[in-house]
């Protein structure tokens, strides 16, 4: 049986991901920084690489929250984060999961691209909150379209 403290960290681990999903969706880019540290890198390559495009990796928190808000900007979306895997380790922590990211152009509905990528994401404690240090994510698969990611 967890720890009551682990459990409550495991949770705020989750939502950590819950708050990056929530930013992409809501296109509000300030709630996409807070789950992100200062100096965190993502690199999403391995996924939209199997899309056909090169995504080099990011680093620095608002370098990635803006670039992630300007690559989806002709898009809806919905993010869902399932299967989540936490292990803790003090103020380090380590999540891995599915997220199923829904893409369709925004001024037509009728395209979309779903992909069902992995999440391997590795988060540390600052303070009260729990941030993303890296993410790396890999496509698992893909259905629709996948130029509608390139706005084509």
């Amino acid at each position: 049986m967890s720890h009551p403290t682990a459990t409550a960290d495991k949770l705020a681990v989750v939502e950590t991901l819950y708050r990056y999903a929530a930013g992409l969706d809501l296109r509000d880019q300030d709630l996409l920084a807070s789950a992100f540290a200062e100096d965190a890198v993502a690199d999403f390559g391995p996924a939209t690489k199997k899309a056909g495009q090169e995504y080099p990796p990011v680093e620095g928190r608002e370098t990635i929250a803006a670039a992630l808000s300007a690559s989806l900007s002709h898009l809806d979306t919905t993010h869902s984060l399932s299967n989540p895997r936490v292990s803790l380790d003090g103020d380090q922590a380590h999540l891995e999961g599915i997220m199923a990211c829904q893409h369709l152009p925004r001024e037509d509905h009728s395209r979309h691209v779903l992909m069902t990528n992995r999440y391997d994401v590795d988060l540390v404690r600052r303070g009260e909150v729990w941030v993303i240090q890296r993410v790396t994510v890999d496509n698992a698969w893909t259905e629709g379209d996948p130029r509608v990611l390139a706005g084509i």
